[in-house]
């Protein structure tokens, strides 16, 4: 800003930066979907199982999946 800039001006670019920074906080962000999963199967010993699986269809090795009953 310049230093010519009256106090009146100067006030009023304060209260309309903090009306928007009050805005953005009044309305909330959408969470990422994938960041509330990630991690969440680590621990889950047929999670390695389903990459392998995903992992060999994607190499077009669709065979792993003939064994698989129709349930």
């Amino acid at each position: 800003m310049s230093t010519h800039t009256s106090l009146e001006e100067r006030l009023a670019a304060v209260e309309a930066a903090i009306a928007q920074l009050q805005q953005r906080v009044a309305t909330p962000q959408q969470a990422n979907w994938l960041q509330h999963i990630t991690g969440s199967f680590k621990d889950e010993p047929a999670f390695e199982d389903v990459l392998a699986y995903g992992r060999a269809i994607r190499q077009g090795d669709e065979s792993v999946l003939a064994g698989q009953d129709d349930s």
